[in-house]
């Protein structure tokens, strides 16, 4: 059964009560990076192993996201400042636990090209929480293999 979560804004990855904060330089430049983010949503199952399905909804403004084990989400999209950040917060959920979640990319040049920053916001009952500082080497090797995968995309569409 979905619950509706808080609504949260921005200042959400500062004030969180649980951040997890993730970082990585790939090669691509900053505005490919960014167009691959926000405007190729239908895209990252392709590079995002946990990710089954990804859609743009409400024009552009919306997001649903499945992920693999069956969770689901909505969200809204929160910021699109090309090329710089793109952030969306879940409105919507089946997984047990979160009270708030809002995920921000934030993309900075690094050489000829980015550095990739996720940060992972969330708010949650206690077992919430527990699990998700349990479960903080696995976001970070999630992360790692999906902006590894993200690059090699990039790459090979530009050859």
């Amino acid at each position: 059964m979905a619950r509706r979560l808080t609504a949260v804004g921005l200042e959400f990855t500062e004030s969180a009560p649980l951040r997890l904060v993730f970082a990585r330089e790939i090669s691509a430049p900053p505005d490919v990076v960014f167009r691959a983010l926000a405007e190729d949503v239908a895209g990252w199952p392709e590079w995002f192993t946990a990710v089954t399905h990804a859609r743009p909804t409400d024009d552009g403004t919306g997001r649903e996201v499945r992920l693999k084990g069956g969770t689901r989400f909505q969200e809204t999209v929160v910021t699109a400042k090309a090329p710089e950040v793109y952030a969306y917060r879940v409105d919507e959920t089946n997984a047990p636990g979160v009270r708030a979640l809002l995920e921000e990319w934030r993309l900075a040049p690094a050489g000829t090209g980015t550095r990739v920053q996720w940060t992972f916001a969330a708010d949650g009952n206690a077992l919430f929480r527990f699990a998700l500082r349990l479960g903080r080497p696995g976001l970070a090797r999630a992360f790692r293999d999906a902006v590894t995968a993200l690059d090699r995309r990039l790459a090979s569409a530009n050859t």
